[in-house]
């Protein structure tokens, strides 16, 4: 992944790229077991287009490479809807408008700061544990660009509703951000939602999406 850097930053369409790690229990801790993600990385791009994003993950040669190495492999191609905040100094995603009923997909991303690691990390098995038990959500997955302190969380939801209802409703999530803003936790931050227009590939050999397209979307 780290020599991905030297391949990615010469595809033409590619404006942003970022690569992750992941740990175990959905990504969100640092215990290792092998039988859960250590062996499960991540590549977030930001394309010109449809037409380039497709033709990237599908033609070039390093996200070849990575098909040709891996067990299976999944891409999501996303719309941003809503764009909040700033990623290594920048705001990666260029927001469209889109009023229409459908899943949504989250993404939180945050440089925690050095003095407020430790209480970042103790929040973190108690929304964790509300995440794994909510019904709702149809996919979810902590991810690392830097270990331990520069974090992401990716989850699918069935609509806008359910989403905001996790965030800002239910209790552990709820207290946590208001943690978060009390104690100014980042030194930077960013929140973006967007539509899922396809897919690629399996997860866990099938698609998240179709596995949860029996759930009601509105």
């Amino acid at each position: 992944m780290g020599f991905a850097r030297l391949y990615l930053s010469q595809i033409r369409g590619l404006s942003f790229y970022k690569l992750f790690g992941t740990g175990s229990d959905e990504g969100f801790t640092f215990k290792f077991n092998p039988l859960t993600n250590s062996g499960v990385y991540a590549i977030l791009a930001v394309w010109s287009d449809e037409n380039t994003a497709k033709n990237g993950v599908i033609n070039s040669k390093i996200f070849q490479k990575y098909k040709e190495k891996s067990k299976q492999h999944w891409t999501i191609f996303l719309k941003p809807i809503s764009v909040r905040g700033s990623w290594s100094g920048k705001t990666p995603f260029l927001e469209q408008k889109d009023r229409t009923a459908g899943r949504i997909v989250a993404l939180t991303r945050a440089t925690i700061k050095f003095t407020t690691l430790i209480k970042f990390w103790k929040k973190v098995p108690d929304v964790q544990k509300l995440i794994r038990s909510d019904k709702n959500v149809l996919f979810k997955i902590g991810l690392g660009e830097v270990p331990g302190r520069q974090q992401v969380t990716f989850s699918i939801w069935p609509n806008q509703s359910t989403m905001d209802t996790f965030a800002r409703k239910n209790g552990a999530h709820a207290e946590a951000i208001k943690a978060v803003r009390k104690d100014n936790w980042f030194s930077e931050e960013l929140y973006a939602r967007f539509k899922i227009f396809d897919e690629i590939g399996t997860w866990d050999l099938s698609s998240p999406l179709e596995i949860n397209e029996n759930l009601e979307v509105t």
